[in-house]
């Protein structure tokens, strides 16, 4: 299934691009990317008004954080801290060095680093306004794991960048690779990997519900656009001279 939808679509490109010339391929490229990207970004100012107003979404942040205390365990506690480290200023500059490292090898290009330093950039980015501009309070120390945090709760900088950094490296490995199993598993490992991040922010009492929901949306955000771009410049390498 995946196979015959991948050569559906490019049959399609293929037809765009003899009816729209290869500069209106790019425009179709970039709309395609965008949109999708303006769409996550509004959902996250959706969730930012939420957390504002105190309504919609926002009404589960107690409820969640309260049904993560109640499933705590001092074993659970400490699995789930060496989790989240894998998402933070440590663990995931590591992961990701030592995967842009061997990408970089393998295909002999600087693409990899390029790609994962903007992504690690403009997540960074991101994640620092978000936190000077909403200065959200995180849960009560007395709800939270050790060892505690003290900036700014919204958005989470671990689901933000980790949604970013991991879902670039993904992406990257999801166009070298020429298996589909290999594809798939890629897509499952990063999607987990991404969701474990995010969720055991919650659990370890680090963040409400609602900062990782806007982190994913504006990590995803961030990632259309990066993909996009590099589409962008792909096809128009492929093109050759206008």
């Amino acid at each position: 299934m995946i196979d015959a939808a991948r050569n559906q679509l490019q049959r399609l490109l293929a037809a765009a691009a003899r009816l729209l010339g290869g500069h209106g391929l790019l425009l179709l490229t970039l709309a395609a990317g965008l949109i999708p990207a303006l769409l996550l970004t509004f959902a996250a100012a959706e969730v930012y008004d939420a957390v504002v107003e105190e309504d919609g979404v926002a009404g589960l942040d107690q409820p969640v954080l309260e049904a993560a205390i109640a499933v705590r365990s001092p074993a659970l506690d400490t699995a789930v801290t060496w989790l989240t480290n894998l998402g933070g200023t440590v663990g995931l500059p590591l992961i990701a060095a030592a995967a842009v490292l061997a990408l970089c090898w393998w295909k002999r290009s600087w693409t990899p680093l390029l790609l994962v330093a903007t992504a690690a950039a403009g997540s960074l980015l991101l994640t620092v306004a978000g936190k000077s501009i909403v200065g959200r309070l995180r849960p009560p120390l007395d709800d939270a794991v050790p060892p505690y945090e003290y900036s700014a709760s919204f958005p989470s900088g671990h689901s933000l960048n980790s949604m970013a950094v991991i879902g670039t490296l993904a992406y990257l490995l999801v166009i070298y690779l020429r298996s589909r199993r290999a594809r798939i598993a890629v897509i499952t490992g990063a999607a987990l990997f991404i969701a474990a991040i995010g969720l055991s922010r919650v659990y370890l009492g680090h963040h409400w519900l609602t900062d990782v929901l806007v982190a994913w949306t504006l990590g995803l955000a961030w990632l259309a656009i990066i993909i996009t771009v590099h589409q962008v410049l792909r096809r128009r390498r492929a093109a050759g001279p206008a």
